[in-house]
């Protein structure tokens, strides 16, 4: 694994994106995996691992994530932004073409760019996101994000990522604790807090108070895609529920689904079950 950044622009200024990338830097064949709303491109360190003998492959933390910078100008955390910043990243890491992994927030980035004119996306796949987001989930999101809460100890947090987080499902300590680190930092007085940008709350809560409590629709979007699409699905899921998945499947690029049982929103493909028809995918 090697670390990096890239500098990308805003109308408010420069910022700087980090990432981590695996595999061979010379290799051709790249695919970028973006995380979902809160988390951190080291979310998919497992998946990354498994494709790294066939791919170069590059996971950012999303401008407001991680150790990326954070904007100056909080609405300016939307799609249109996210967007620009991959291209700048694209272009750094002398991509034409791509294959794209997204989870969540980061479906919704790929979606947003797979459908523009000449798009380096070769092959999308959409982990828990499709065009239709629900008014719970937006409910259920809006309990936490933008809160700042701080912790004493790397326990406390790991105990809150898994409250918030339940719908991921069973996952092992270890896993939870990776969960957890790569999205906490130590403060200068020794207390621990998430490392995301509070103000990405702010857009976040003009959309909901926008939408009157319905769900959110973007199906125009959706059906522009033309390559080729995975749907994965957490059988639980609150977010994308199992009739909209089952209309993936029957408009737009026509997504072959794949449902995860036992986990919500959404999976997170730390273990070979939830790996693999993402890699058969890619790779056939």
């Amino acid at each position: 694994m090697r670390e990096a950044r890239v500098k990308c622009l805003s109308a408010a200024g420069f910022h700087h994106m980090a990432y981590v990338e695996w595999g061979d830097p010379a290799n051709p064949r790249v695919l970028v995996c973006v995380h979902g709303l809160t988390r951190c491109g080291r979310d998919f360190d497992f998946l990354a691992q498994a494709m790294a003998g066939e791919y170069r492959v590059v996971c950012p933390d999303i401008v407001g994530r991680g150790r990326s910078d954070w904007l100056r100008n909080k609405s300016l955390y939307a799609i249109p932004q996210y967007c620009a910043d991959i291209a700048t990243l694209l272009a750094k890491l002398g991509a034409e073409s791509v294959d794209w992994v997204g989870t969540s927030m980061g479906g919704l980035i790929g979606m947003a760019l797979a459908i523009q004119p000449e798009t380096p996306i070769r092959k999308l796949v959409l982990n828990d996101v499709g065009p239709v987001i629900t008014a719970a989930s937006l409910e259920r999101i809006g309990m936490y994000l933008g809160r700042a809460p701080r912790f004493d100890s790397i326990e406390q947090v790991e105990s809150a990522v898994r409250f918030v987080s339940q719908p991921f499902g069973q996952l092992t300590d270890a896993q939870w604790r990776h969960l957890t680190v790569h999205v906490t930092r130590q403060a200068a007085d020794g207390k621990f807090e998430f490392a995301y940008d509070p103000g990405i709350a702010e857009p976040f809560k003009e959309v909901y108070a926008n939408c009157g409590g319905k769900d959110v629709e973007s199906w125009p979007l959706y059906d522009a895609i033309t390559c080729p699409t995975l749907l994965l699905r957490g059988a639980n899921s609150d977010l994308l529920t199992a009739a909209a998945a089952q209309e993936m499947t029957q408009r737009g690029p026509r997504a072959r689904l794949v449902e995860i049982p036992g986990v919500g929103h959404a999976p997170m493909m730390l273990d070979d079950a939830q790996v693999a028809p993402v890699r058969d995918f890619l790779l056939a």
